[in-house]
């Protein structure tokens, strides 16, 4: 928010309007972008995952698995099957559509007849089939995950470790892109974006246990959230601005849902609890990008502007009827930074206020000091990725693309914000295939 008045504020200034001075831009901007960072590298670098118990009141035993599919084949999906099954949990439960069925049930047999059970819906529609599967399950944990992650063995005690105190209703876990033996540009940018994920939400679960979306990729729930009637109506009838029905979007609905009752929630980042994902190394990878923007958008405003439940007690607006406030370091490290001004507007407003504020320096000076912050944004822009270029030291020479591409992001972030109406997935074949049942306007729907 600071950022984005700034930009205001220096535009008046050019007109002679504000009573600041440059000095004070300068220093409101810096420290509006890089408090933060320092703040969550600490934040990080200590952080420690909640250890396992020496007796667990909650098992394997405990855990009911629910896999949204689609198509439901080929070899990933089955190994994402076995190395479910070897963590030892109750059940799985697999929901694809009507069509896939009988080919997921043959699949699902051929691995375990006794322990993975499917069922379909009529639509491909990811909300509604987790929701056909929910009503099965009778342990305490449901657990949630996507049909092409690959777990290590023991990733199930650690989530289940969190539960163990009585106040979390929902676990996430730290995530890495399964590495292909010829990596290319593409698997790089979404290695990394899952190395900055798992920076900010480590950094934030530490300060306040905040975080702004429990990636469904793998997460864990109590279950009993999960069957009562109010959330599985609130779940399945979510609509953008009133007209736009939501079929993405699932697990920020839920991360929402967890912090207005009451619940606390909990990421689990250790290699223990480190799966491995796939994401697109192709092109569409800027469809995913586009995709996840617009939930961010979706979600944060309305975690902001309407539900309210993140903010600190402590802020201007306290003396409204807001309700509890939970996650204040969250809100401004990951809430605010979503209307926060594109990097390349960022950085260039910095470089602006610094050659405003050094105009009196002689030549040398300002040059050094041009330098030197050049050089803090670089850094600014390399720790947040240490981790992975500490495993792969080979992708260093590939971090200016990291760079260019993070600028490019702002264009990304900017077009996904003016089509917010559009709720396809866009990268996955055969999810959209049902848009016309989809996203049908409210209006139309009642009628």
């Amino acid at each position: 928010m600071v950022g984005v008045w700034l930009e205001y504020l220096v535009l008046e200034g050019r007109r002679g309007y504000p009573q600041l001075n440059w000095n004070t831009y300068m220093l409101l901007q810096s420290l509006y972008r890089y408090v933060r960072l320092i703040v969550n590298c600490i934040s990080h670098w200590t952080f420690k995952p909640i250890p396992l118990p020496e007796e667990p009141t909650v098992t394997s035993k405990d855990v009911t698995i629910i896999i949204p599919t689609i198509d439901g084949e080929g070899i990933d999906f089955q190994q994402t099957l076995r190395t479910c099954l070897n963590t030892d949990p109750h059940e799985i439960i697999l929901v694809t559509i009507d069509a896939n069925l009988k080919r997921l049930t043959d699949v699902a047999n051929s691995i375990s007849s006794t322990r993975i059970r499917v069922f379909s819906v009529t639509h491909a529609n990811k909300r509604r089939q987790m929701c056909r599967a929910l009503p099965e399950v009778i342990t305490k944990i449901t657990l949630f995950a996507d049909d092409d992650v690959i777990w290590p063995p023991k990733i199930l005690g650690w989530i289940l470790a969190a539960f163990e105190k009585p106040d979390i209703g929902g676990v996430g876990t730290c995530q890495r892109l399964r590495r292909a033996e010829r990596p290319n540009i593409w698997g790089f940018l979404g290695a990394l974006y899952l190395e900055r994920r798992n920076f900010e939400i480590s950094a934030t679960t530490h300060i306040d246990g905040g975080i702004s979306c429990l990636s469904g990729r793998t997460v864990a729930y109590r279950t009993h959230i999960l069957q009562d009637p109010e959330f599985t109506y609130g779940f399945t009838h979510e609509y953008w601005l009133g007209k736009y029905q939501l079929n993405t979007d699932d697990d920020n609905f839920i991360t929402r849902w967890m912090v207005s009752h009451g619940w606390k929630t909990y990421v689990q980042y250790c290699r223990e609890a480190e799966l491995q994902t796939t994401l697109e190394d192709n092109p569409k990878f800027l469809k995913q990008c586009l995709r996840w923007s617009r939930s961010n958008w979706r979600s944060n405003l309305t975690s902001m502007l309407r539900e309210r439940h993140i903010w600190s007690q402590n802020l201007l607006v306290a003396n409204l009827d807001w309700g509890d406030r939970q996650q204040p370091w969250c809100a401004y490290a990951l809430y605010l930074a979503t209307i926060s001004p594109p990097a390349i507007i960022g950085d260039g407003l910095l470089v602006f206020l610094l050659c405003q504020t050094t105009q009196s320096w002689d030549a040398r000076s300002r040059q050094y000091a041009l330098v030197a912050l050049l050089l803090w944004m670089f850094i600014s822009k390399f720790v947040k990725l240490l981790g992975h270029f500490i495993r792969y030291p080979e992708d260093v020479v590939l971090l200016p693309i990291s760079i260019l591409f993070g600028y490019f992001h702002g264009f990304v972030k900017v077009y996904a914000f003016l089509s917010l109406n559009v709720t396809a997935w866009g990268s996955r074949e055969g999810a959209d295939m049902d848009d016309e049942y989809r996203m049908i306007r409210l209006v139309e729907y009642e009628k």
